[in-house]
C-alpha cells in the first residue's frame, strides 16, 4: 500500500530517531559490562603529607558556605601542609559571613585566605583560572560550595597519584539529603548511574573519564600542560579533563572515596543544573571532538566513547520527537509493532531494552540494597522523560551558539527532612521551559486517545509515561516557584512588592490552570469532531471489505455517510470562477486530489448505487461478483485516502490559530510574572 510523502517522512523520523536512542542505550550497558567485569590494579604510595592547596569556589552562598570551609579546616592533614582558597564571587550576604569565618580560622593557624578578584568574568571557571594565578602547590583540591569532604579525604586520596601521569584523582559524590523528597531520591540514582557505571567503567580501561568539577584532587603540572582553565563553555572541568587526557595523563575514579554534598531540593534549581550540564557537553563536543578524532595516540574506542558522551544528551530532543512522531504515525494506521502485528512483543521488547535492563543495571551497583533503589526506577523514567523539554532547550542553545551565562544551582543547606527551603533566599520562579512541557503534556493526552480510538493500545503505557513526566516537571516547577529579593534578610517581614508579586503569582496559575483544561477540553473536543469520525471512517471501510451481505455493507456506507457529513462541515473549500464548490479539502497548502473530499463523496456515492444495483442480483451472478469486486476497490482506495487526509486534520488553520492563542495566553502570564521579577530586581539594586 501506497504511503503519502509526509507520513513517510514522519515514519523515517521516528525509526532513525529510535535506533540512535537505542544505540546510546546499549552504549549504557556495554559500559555497565565495563564496570563490573574490568578490573584495574592501583597501586597507592605512601606520599606523606605534600603541601595542597584547596580551592573553595564561591559565589551567593550564605546557607553552605560556612559548612563546607569548617569541613575543610578540619580536615587531618598538618596546617602548615594545607593551603585554603576561599575563591569568593559573591555580591550578597555570603561576602561578609566568609570574612569573618576565614579571619577566625586565621587565628587559629591556618593558611586561608579570602580571594576577591572583583568581577564575575569566566564564572566558576573564571575564579578556578585566577587562583592557579598564585598557587604553587604539586595538588590542587577543588569543592564546590554544597559539598562536605570528610576528615580523612587527603590521607586517603592522596596516595593513589601513585604514577606520575595520574593527572586527577576524581572521588564520587555522595548525598547528604538523598532522602529529603522523590526529587533529590531520583537524582540520586541518575548521579549514582554516572559514577558506578559510566566513571567507573572509563577509570578502569583506556577511555576518557571526565572530572565532575568538584570532589577531586589535581595535580598542578596536569592542569598548566592541558592549557589551564577556559572559560568558552558552561562545563569547564569537563573541558580541562578532556584536554589533559589528549596530553596523555591519566584520570582515576575512586569510588571508595565517598563525599557527600546537597542535592538541589526545588525543581526549579534542578533544572537549571541539568541545563547547565546538557548545554556545556554540547559545547565541548563542538570544542573538542575535531581535536579528539585527528588525535593519533588516543584509541578508536576511545575516540568513539569521547563521541557518545559529549553528544549524549542529543538523545534528549531524538525523545521529544519520537513523542511528537509516535501519535502522528498511529493516526495514520502505520505498523509500528516489532513483529508484523504482535503487540506483545512490542511491549516486551521496549520493557527487555529500558526497566528491564536497569534493574539488572541497579541489582550489580546496589548488590544487597538494590531492591529499594529498584522501586525508585518508575520515578526515574517519569523524571527523566519530563526534564528531555528543558535539555533539548540547553541542547539547542548550545548548537545555536547562545551565549553563556553560568546560572549556579542555588543550595540552602538542606540535610533532613525538617530543613525548609521555601523562605529562603535564591529561590527560582519557573521558566517559559515550563510552557513547552505544558504543551507536551496536553499533547501526550492527545496521543493517549490516538492509541485507544486507532486499536493500538500496547502505546498507551509509552505516551502515558512521558505525559506524566511533562506535567509532573510542569507541576512541580510552578509549585516550587518564590519570589523572594535575594539580598534581603531571610527574617524580615514581606514588602509590598513581594506581597504583590506573589498575588500575581498566584492568580497566574489559577490562569494557567484554567488555560491548560480549557486547552485540554478543546483538544478532546476537536479530535472527537474531526479525527475520530476519520477512524470510524476506516473501521467501516474494513467491515465493506471483509464483507459479501449488500445489506451489511449499506449499514456501513450510512454509518460512513453520517461521519462524512459531520468531518465536512468544517473542511476549507475550493470554488471555480462561476462560484461552484470543486474541492474540500483538509490540505490547505499543496492539496491534491487524493485528500478532496467531495471525490471521497462520489465514491461513496457510487457504492451507494453499487448495493443497490446488486441487492436485486443473485449472489450466482457473475454481475454480482463484479459489482462486489467495484466496492471492495473503492473501500480500499478510500482507506487509503482518509489515512492520507488523517495527519493534515491536526494542522488545520482552525487548530493553528487556537494553539497560537492558546499558547500566547500563556505567554502573556509568563511575561506578566517576569515582569514582576524584574521590578524586585531592579528594587534590589537600587537598594
Amino acid at each position: 500500500m501506497a504511503v503519502n510523502p509526509f507520513t513517510q517522512f514522519v515514519f523515517d523520523l521516528f525509526i532513525i530517531s529510535a535506533i540512535i536512542i537505542t544505540a546510546y542505550t546499549v552504549n549504557f550497558y556495554y559500559l555497565a559490562f565495563i564496570s563490573r567485569t574490568r578490573k584495574e590494579s592501583r597501586p597507592i604510595i605512601d606520599w606523606g603529607t605534600p603541601s595542597v592547596t584547596i580551592q573553595l569556589p564561591i559565589y551567593n552562598e550564605k546557607y553552605v558556605a560556612k559548612r563546607l570551609v569548617d569541613s575543610v579546616c578540619n580536615l587531618d592533614y598538618p596546617k602548615d601542609k594545607m593551603r585554603i582558597m576561599v575563591c569568593d564571587d559573591s555580591d550578597d550576604d555570603t561576602v561578609e559571613l566568609l570574612e569573618d569565618v576565614v579571619n577566625d580560622y586565621k587565628k587559629q593557624g591556618f593558611q586561608i585566605e579570602h580571594v576577591r578578584r572583583g568581577t564575575r568574568n569566566g564564572y566558576k571557571a573564571g575564579s578556578l583560572k585566577h587562583a592557579m594565578k598564585s598557587t604553587d602547590t604539586d595538588l590542587v583540591a577543588i569543592f564546590d560550595a554544597d559539598f562536605i569532604p570528610p576528615t580523612w579525604f587527603l590521607k586517603r586520596a592522596i596516595p593513589h597519584f601513585s604514577k606520575s601521569n595520574i593527572g586527577l584523582v576524581q572521588c564520587r559524590w555522595g548525598h547528604v539529603n538523598e532522602n529529603y523528597s522523590t526529587i533529590t531520591q531520583v537524582q540520586a540514582l541518575s548521579i549514582d548511574f554516572h559514577f558506578l557505571v559510566e566513571q567507573k567503567a572509563k577509570s578502569n580501561s583506556h577511555l576518557f573519564m571526565n572530572f565532575n568539577g568538584t570532589a577531586g584532587i589535581w595535580r598542578r603540572e596536569c592542569i598548566e600542560d592541558a592549557g589551564g582553565w577556559h572559560t568558552a563553555t558552561l562545563v569547564e572541568d569537563l573541558d580541562l579533563s578532556y584536554r589533559a587526557q589528549m596530553k596523555g595523563w591519566k584520570c582515576l575514579f575512586l569510588p571508595d572515596i565517598v563525599v557527600d554534598a546537597e542535592l538541589p531540593a526545588q525543581m526549579n534549581g534542578a533544572k537549571r543544573q541539568q541545563f547547565r550540564w546538557a548545554k556545556g557537553s554540547i559545547q565541548c563536543a563542538i570544542k573538542l571532538l575535531s581535536d579528539i578524532g585527528l588525535k593519533r595516540n588516543v584509541a578508536i574506542e576511545a575516540k568513539i566513547q569521547a563521541f557518545i558522551q559529549l553528544t549524549r544528551h542529543i538523545v534528549y530532543p531524538l525523545v521529544l520527537i519520537q513523542f511528537l512522531t509516535l501519535p502522528i504515525l498511529l493516526a495514520a494506521q502505520v505498523n509500528l509493532y516489532v513483529v508484523s502485528v504482535l503487540p506483545v512483543l512490542t511491549i516486551a521488547t521496549y520493557l527487555a531494552m529500558g526497566p528491564g535492563a536497569y534493574m539488572i543495571v541497579i541489582r550489580g551497583m546496589y548488590h544487597k540494597s538494590w531492591k529499594s533503589k529498584a522501586k525508585l526506577l518508575p520515578a526515574l523514567l517519569v523524571y527523566n522523560a519530563g526534564m528531555s523539554v528543558n535539555n533539548t532547550v540547553a541542547v539547542f542553545d548550545a548548537v545555536l551558539g547562545k551565549k553563556n551565562e553560568f546560572h549556579r544551582t542555588p543550595k540552602y543547606g538542606i540535610v533532613t527532612k525538617k530543613d525548609d527551603w521555601r523562605d529562603k533566599a535564591y529561590n527560582l520562579p519557573f521558566t517559559q521551559t515550563t510552557l513547552l512541557e505544558i504543551f507536551f503534556g496536553v499533547y501526550g493526552i492527545m496521543g493517549i486517545f490516538i492509541s485507544i480510538f486507532s486499536n493500538n493500545p500496547v502505546f498507551i503505557p509509552i505516551i502515558g509515561i512521558q505525559a506524566i513526566g511533562f506535567f509532573y516537571i510542569a507541576y512541580m516547577s510552578l509549585s516550587h516557584t518564590r519570589f523572594k529579593r535575594n539580598k534581603s534578610s531571610d527574617n524580615r517581614p514581606k514588602t509590598k512588592k513581594e506581597k504583590m508579586a506573589n498575588t500575581v503569582y498566584k492568580l497566574s496559575m489559577i490562569g494557567i490552570l484554567g488555560i491548560i483544561i480549557f486547552g485540554a477540553y478543546m483538544a478532546i473536543s476537536g479530535y472527537n469532531s474531526d479525527i475520530y469520525p476519520l477512524d470510524r471512517i476506516r473501521g467501516n471501510l474494513d467491515g465493506i471489505v471483509s464483507s459479501s451481505d449488500p445489506e451489511m455493507i449499506r449499514g456501513h456506507l450510512i454509518a460512513i455517510q453520517a461521519d462524512l457529513d459531520t468531518v465536512m462541515v468544517n473542511l476549507p473549500e475550493t470554488t471555480s470562477a462561476d462560484g461552484t464548490v470543486i474541492s474540500k479539502n483538509p490540505v490547505w497548502i499543496f492539496a491534491t486530489e487524493s485528500t478532496n473530499f467531495l471525490r471521497i463523496q462520489s465514491n461513496i456515492d457510487a457504492m451507494f448505487a453499487g448495493v443497490d444495483e446488486i441487492s436485486s442480483i443473485s449472489k450466482d451472478n457473475s454481475a454480482f461478483h463484479t459489482g462486489m469486486l467495484d466496492i471492495n476497490d473503492r473501500a480500499l482506495l478510500l482507506r487509503t485516502n482518509i489515512m492520507d487526509a488523517t495527519p493534515y486534520m491536526y494542522v488545520s488553520p482552525a487548530n493553528i490559530m487556537f494553539s497560537v492563542i492558546w499558547i500566547a495566553a500563556i505567554i502573556g502570564i509568563f511575561a506578566a510574572l517576569k515582569r514582576k521579577k524584574e521590578q524586585l530586581n531592579k528594587s534590589d539594586e537600587e537598594n
